[in-house]
């Protein structure tokens, strides 16, 4: 779902919690989150887009492995 501060918010918690990635929204109105760092914190940011933030309506989570990439920091595109 977007316009609830879904992508701000995830990026939030990905700094928080140490990941780098990025997140956006998708043309069908899913919110894609491509993920990096270690496996506790990817978990942690995992459980965490089960809520996102407030007013947000998650009804799946969808998790792939993919190559690793060479990310710096979270962003919002």
């Amino acid at each position: 779902m977007q316009g609830v501060f879904f992508r701000s918010s995830t990026c939030t918690e990905a700094n928080r919690l140490g990941v780098v990635g990025r997140v956006r929204n998708l043309p069908d109105g899913a919110v894609e989150v491509v993920a990096q760092g270690e496996p506790d914190a990817v978990a942690a940011l995992v459980g965490w887009l089960w809520k996102g933030p407030p007013l947000s309506r998650v009804t799946a989570v969808r998790v792939a492995e993919t190559a690793r990439a060479q990310l710096t920091g979270f962003t919002s595109e």
